[in-house]
């Protein structure tokens, strides 16, 4: 359920990988489907950043990075979680704010 220790830089590679694995786990079609995000806020603070890929059917994917752990959570249609990614490097959390 744990991943590899990728690396990310630019947050748009962040984001890719996001889209690429929850894609992969529902086998959807990439760049088909929108994926939305949201940055999540604690104590005025951003945490983290909520993904959501919309796929056919109302179905949704998820997936949040968590900035305290720097890890991001993989969740599929049923609400289940499925992986665990852990980064050994991410950008910056206030370039996507």
């Amino acid at each position: 359920m744990t991943n590899a220790f990728p690396c990310f830089t630019r947050l748009e590679h962040l984001r890719q990988y996001v889209y690429e694995m929850l894609c992969q786990q529902e086998n959807l079609e990439p760049s088909v489907f929108p994926m939305t995000e949201r940055v999540l806020v604690r104590s005025g603070d951003p945490c983290g950043i909520y993904f959501c890929l919309h796929g056919p059917r109302s179905v949704k994917c998820t997936a949040i990075w968590e900035t305290e752990t720097n890890s991001i959570l993989f969740y599929g249609s049923s609400g289940e979680r499925f992986l665990r990614t852990h980064l050994t490097a991410a950008p910056a959390l206030q370039n996507a704010a």
